[in-house]
């Protein structure tokens, strides 16, 4: 597998980004530049990330085209076309993307996002984004949340089912869906069954950590690898069946040193369990 994260430091062109990347030991990145880039500009940065051996992971398409707002469904779906036509230029591993929300914050829990209509609104939107740009290379991806579809391996094979498009794919944040007590205090469990059911269409992952608190009633947050109880040598071993470049991408931390520390615990579980990541 690889390992990549965001980048601290400043880049102005793919030879100042590819030692970014190197001096933060990742063999995996984000997308280093926008939807916006020149064709010139873009394929620099592909030529320079294939020549050290460094792996474009995914573009974000972070945005809501299930959105109640028209408005906002229209751009939002519109971006998905062009984050899903840019990760195919960028010979990113996916694209991707949550299915939306079904309320007035992108990414919020609504009783609405649950029904089977919603369910059907999200086949219908990612049929319309794939179709549009026929990706050749990447795939179009929806990352797991604990309040809407796909909110479990199940309801992301039935997805797929219904989509029924051969460049969607998974994108694998196991976090998001650790969403009760029972689910945290089994989290390899729920690792291996992601694994065993979507293992083959699993393009890149995110790596993060959740602690449950002891305040009433239910209290679930992120944290740095390594601090929660996320299951890593399950997560880690599970990845290690996948293709040899697999990324595992780091998030939702505040500081470069945050990332080593969660680079340096990833990397520690690796090497206890012979696993080996690049």
């Amino acid at each position: 597998m690889r390992l990549g994260g965001p980048l601290f430091g400043e880049s102005t062109d793919a030879d100042s980004w590819i030692k970014l990347v190197k001096n933060h030991g990742y063999s995996a990145a984000y997308c280093p530049v926008s939807s916006s880039a020149s064709e010139r500009e873009a394929q620099e940065y592909v030529a320079a990330a294939k020549e050290n051996n460094i792996v474009i992971a995914e573009v974000g398409a972070w945005s809501n085209p299930i959105s109640p707002d028209v408005k906002e469904k229209e751009t939002a779906i519109q971006k998905c076309k062009e984050s899903l036509a840019h990760a195919d230029r960028m010979k990113a591993f996916c694209c991707v993307n949550i299915a939306g929300a079904r309320g007035d914050k992108w990414d919020g829990p609504f009783a609405d996002n649950l029904l089977p209509e919603t369910f059907d609104l999200i086949v219908q939107t990612t049929q319309e984004i794939i179709d549009y740009v026929k990706p050749s290379y990447t795939y179009y991806t929806l990352e797991m949340m604990p309040w809407i579809f796909p909110d479990s391996p199940e309801s992301y094979m039935q997805l797929i089912a219904a989509i029924d498009r051969s460049r969607f794919a998974v994108h694998l944040d196991p976090v998001n869906i650790v969403n009760s007590p029972a689910r945290y205090f089994s989290t390899g469990d729920l690792i291996r069954k992601c694994f065993e059911m979507l293992g083959p269409k699993i393009k890149s992952c995110h790596g993060k950590d959740i602690i449950l608190s002891s305040s009433l009633t239910v209290h679930l947050d992120e944290t740095r690898p390594g601090l929660g109880q996320l299951d890593y040598v399950s997560f880690l071993t599970e990845l290690d069946k996948l293709p040899v470049d697999t990324p595992l991408m780091l998030e939702h931390l505040s500081t470069a040193e945050e990332y080593r520390m969660a680079a340096e615990y990833i990397r520690s579980v690796a090497e206890n369990n012979n696993i080996t990541i690049s």
